[in-house]
């Protein structure tokens, strides 16, 4: 019997510049074939398009969606997806690569939690195509985001992190309609806000539970209460479950070991690491990868991000 051919996942690595993680891809040549590619790909930002012509199908995994011209996409780093123009037609497109977390970082500085939802919205499982009648707020944004990275006009790069903000505000209303999500957080969560965010960008790290209360200005007694109050979990539980589902994310999107994973996520010790996970999902890291793995009989190949538009020939077999 001869041995089945795992499907190929391609990884796109788009080099975001570190001061204005927003990269623009547009023109003439963005169109899209009407051959099915065959492959799904996935990247390592937040994806918007803007289909400027035309129609097709825009495939999520294993799912297929119809697409036409003035529907925006919006694709989280997570969905593996690709994009098929219909028959006959090559539809025009012009794409946005964002890492929305860091371009928004400057609005907030940490003192506002509650909107700190506009940071993660679009890391995970979002894959929406918005039709220009139904949000024409969403189309307006991306237009004019699209506008201001052509033009380039003294303080451009305010004017689009002010846009991604306004943008990212209705994603996440849009996401919560599809997803019921947990109520905001409490006024006093505003407190720990400092806290929570430091442990989002340095949650691979070593540091002591006292370096977080220091920087909410509280003695390490009245953060562990009131931080235990406001969450419903000590810090430290809460600093391990965030690098559980860190862990999560590249055990479903990546080959790595398991191992190497832990390591990566910060925890010196496969045992516990392998007990936190347990713990946080119920189940051992390698039964979750084979679970919920989006390479199950497939393959991942790693590129850089794609500058011009995929070209697919018909084929006569």
């Amino acid at each position: 019997m001869p041995k089945h051919k795992k499907t190929v996942i391609e990884f796109r690595d788009y080099d975001l510049p570190t001061h204005f993680p927003v990269l623009l891809l547009t023109g003439e040549h963005w169109r899209i074939s009407d051959v099915p590619s065959g492959r799904l790909h996935i990247h390592n930002c937040l994806e918007i398009g803007i289909c400027e012509t035309d129609s097709g199908i825009m495939i999520f995994e294993d799912t297929s969606y119809p697409f036409q011209a003035g529907d925006i996409t919006a694709v989280s780093c997570d969905i593996p997806h690709t994009t098929c123009s219909a028959f006959g037609t090559s539809s025009k497109w012009s794409y946005l690569f964002v890492d929305m977390g860091e371009l928004l970082h400057p609005f907030f500085s940490g003192a506002d939690l509650h909107n700190m939802e506009l940071f993660s919205v679009s890391e995970h499982h979002l894959s929406l195509i918005m039709g220009k009648r139904e949000y024409p707020v969403i189309h307006s944004l991306v237009t004019e985001i699209i506008e201001e990275l052509k033009r380039k006009e003294p303080g451009f790069e305010l004017a689009v992190r002010g846009l991604f903000l306004a943008l990212a505000s209705n994603l996440m209303r849009i996401s919560a309609l599809h997803h019921q999500k947990k109520d905001q957080p409490p006024e006093n969560a505003l407190v720990i806000a400092p806290a929570l965010e430091f442990i989002r960008y340095h949650y691979m790290e070593d540091f002591p539970m006292e370096h977080l209360a220091a920087l909410c200005g509280l003695s390490p007694t009245h953060f562990r209460r009131l931080f235990s109050s406001i969450t419903g979990t000590r810090p430290l539980e809460h600093l391990n479950t965030t690098r559980i589902r860190k862990a999560s994310d590249l055990l479903r999107m990546t080959e790595e070991s398991v191992l190497s994973i832990s390591e990566r996520v910060g925890f010196h010790s496969i045992s516990s690491f392998n007990r936190h996970f347990l713990s946080v999902t119920g189940k051992s890291p390698r039964d979750w990868r084979k679970q919920m793995s989006i390479l199950k009989d497939q393959s991942l190949y790693k590129y850089n991000g794609w500058m011009y538009a995929e070209i697919l020939k018909k084929s006569d077999s």
